[in-house]
């Protein structure tokens, strides 16, 4: 099992590969909760939030759940699972430069991926 202190590392690795300019107006960084966190349309407590890109009162930041992480990739090899990591990293960095540039292509796409997971559900039900 990989440790959240070595996945912090990892994030830190991570965020030290992407541009500078990706963090600009990301004033609350990347932060590592040690959480599962559920999706609230799973049905079977298979559907796993990984990270997310937040914008509140608090700023812009984007939270990794290293529960989540565990329950979905601990059985991987540390070099697969950092790459899964950092997929996340990612896609949350592209939530971030979007909403900056006013797009919301990766929110649509992230709605149809969920729907798609909604209707697979229904079939094999």
């Amino acid at each position: 099992m990989i440790s959240i202190d070595r996945v912090h590392e990892m994030l830190e690795e991570i965020a030290a590969e992407f541009p500078e300019e990706f963090f600009e107006s990301l004033n609350g960084g990347i932060s590592l909760l040690p959480d599962v966190k559920y999706s609230p349309h799973a049905r079977h407590n298979d559907l796993y939030i990984l990270g997310e890109y937040c914008r509140d009162m608090m700023g812009r930041y984007i939270v990794i759940y290293y529960g989540s992480f565990l329950r979905t990739y601990g059985h991987l090899k540390e070099e697969r699972f950092y790459s899964e990591l950092k997929k996340t990293v990612a896609h949350e960095f592209t939530h971030h430069l979007e909403s900056l540039a006013g797009e919301r292509g990766l929110e649509i796409q992230d709605r149809e991926d969920l729907e798609d997971y909604l209707y697979r559900d229904e079939r094999w039900k």
